[in-house]
């Protein structure tokens, strides 16, 4: 075997142990964000008595769980179980893909050392975000007025209703899930602990993660990546859906891209089809786990999903709108490159702050 492919192999496995620590570094951020707040996240969403109150809990709930799906979740079993309505449980489903977006804003941090990498991977995390709140803005008032997504996915649950409930094991939970829950258990189940391991887990492994990536992915495989899986939007979208599918997380899969990302091999146009994808790609286990039969719980899953697919239909075929949460994305990351500290200001702001105080004055 030649020198160059002794090296290779060696930057492969080399890589495949930091990508394998940056997956443990994500779960044990959601794992200590739910040992903060899993009770107080059930609790806000059990509060909501307006449409608006609904979507900043989803939100919190979301931000303080790390997961999309388990708000998802436990709405969808509020709903079944007749202690939250069809009503109230759309705009807490709107909050949560808002609030998913918080994991990959947090990843794009651990580059906050390097100013030119961290203002591309802030834009790449952030556009995200943008999208998101666009959907929310446009849709939010439509569902109140008009009760769209409530009466399309009412009508989609009814065509499904009874078609039975499957579950799908993610191979990354699996083969993450005991280190994470093992690294935990040693913390004490310490909350804080946990954090503070995760972060700087986080920030060591995408150190690593970026120089790796620079050597391997830009060297040998950037012509791949470019043309076949992020050349065209759709083909992009599609990925992002699948990958999602596959490892049941949309903040994994837009987590994972944010490093390169920031290395340069992708840019803010070829992650933003992607991260829509993921979007849709998250909808897709909850919604097929809800089929059991109960329409309520099926409807919020059709509503999940149809919220998703409007804004991309309703955002992303229009260049000039399509533009809109780029260019947020882009002005964003170059105020913060002037000053680290709007970014902080701004991830407390819309994912913490904002939502906890505006849910305490309309309670």
């Amino acid at each position: 075997m030649k020198r160059d492919d002794v090296i290779l192999w060696v930057q492969v496995v080399a890589l495949a142990l930091v990508l394998y620590s940056f997956l443990i570094s994500i779960g044990l951020l959601g794992a200590a964000f739910k040992l903060f707040g899993k009770d107080l996240a059930q609790q806000l969403i059990q509060a909501t008595s307006n449409p608006l109150i609904g979507l900043f809990a989803g939100v919190l709930a979301t931000t303080l769980v790390q997961s999309s799906s388990t708000t998802t979740s436990i709405t969808v079993g509020m709903v079944a179980a007749g202690a939250l309505t069809i009503e109230g449980a759309i705009p807490v489903v709107m909050g949560a893909n808002i609030g998913t977006s918080v994991t990959n804003t947090l990843v794009s941090m651990g580059h906050i050392t390097r100013k030119e990498e961290f203002r591309r991977a802030l834009a790449g995390a952030t556009v995200h975000d943008f999208f998101n709140l666009m959907t929310v803005i446009i849709l939010l008032p439509a569902e109140i007025m008009f009760g769209y997504l409530r009466w399309v996915a009412t009508y989609l649950a009814t065509a499904f209703a009874g078609a039975g409930g499957m579950k799908f094991a993610s191979p990354l939970k699996i083969i993450t899930q005991p280190v994470v829950k093992m690294i935990a258990g040693l913390l004490g189940d310490n909350p804080i602990l946990c954090l503070i391991v995760a972060i700087l887990l986080m920030y060591t492994a995408l150190k690593f993660l970026v120089a790796l990536a620079k050597g391997i992915v830009i060297q040998r495989s950037e012509r791949v990546i470019n043309r076949y899986l992020f050349g065209a939007a759709p083909v992009a979208m599609l990925f992002g859906a699948l990958l999602t599918v596959a490892v049941q997380s949309s903040s994994i899969t837009t987590s994972i891209i944010i490093p390169l990302v920031g290395a340069g091999v992708l840019t803010l146009e070829q992650v933003f089809p992607f991260t829509l994808g993921a979007n849709v790609g998250t909808t897709v286990t909850a919604m097929l786990a809800a089929l059991t039969g109960n329409i309520a719980a099926v409807t919020v899953a059709f509503a999940h999903l149809c919220f998703n697919l409007t804004g991309i239909a309703i955002i992303y075929p229009i260049p000039a709108v399509r533009r809109i949460p780029m260019m947020l994305a882009r002005r964003l990351a170059d105020l913060t490159s002037k000053s680290r500290v709007y970014a902080f200001v701004y991830l407390g702001l819309v994912f913490y702050l904002i939502p906890f105080a505006l849910i305490y004055l309309w309670r």
